[in-house]
């Protein structure tokens, strides 16, 4: 068993000092590619999902298309319950 002298102790936060200063760099350095890479992926899938879903537009060039507003269907219940009327008592 070693003894928790001082020369182990300077050793243990030298090894210390190294590890953070390699966790620094790998973070400047090696995280924004795999963070690119990551995205690049990402961005690819999310394209060819919406590329296989939208379609071409069937219209001719100088054709008019209009869009009607769709009717609402959802209306509230006016059979709810009544209102009542109520007074502060002092």
């Amino acid at each position: 068993m070693q003894e928790a002298g001082p020369i182990n102790v300077l050793r243990t936060l030298l090894i210390l000092v190294i590890i953070y200063y390699v966790l620094k760099l790998l973070a400047k350095y090696v995280a924004p590619l795999l963070l690119k890479r990551y995205l690049q992926k990402m961005q690819d899938r999310s394209q060819q999902f919406q590329g296989g879903q939208q379609a071409e537009p069937t219209v001719k060039e100088g054709e008019t298309v209009i869009d009607k507003k769709p009717q609402k269907t959802n209306q509230g219940n006016k059979n709810v319950g009544e209102y009542v009327d109520y007074e502060e008592i002092d």
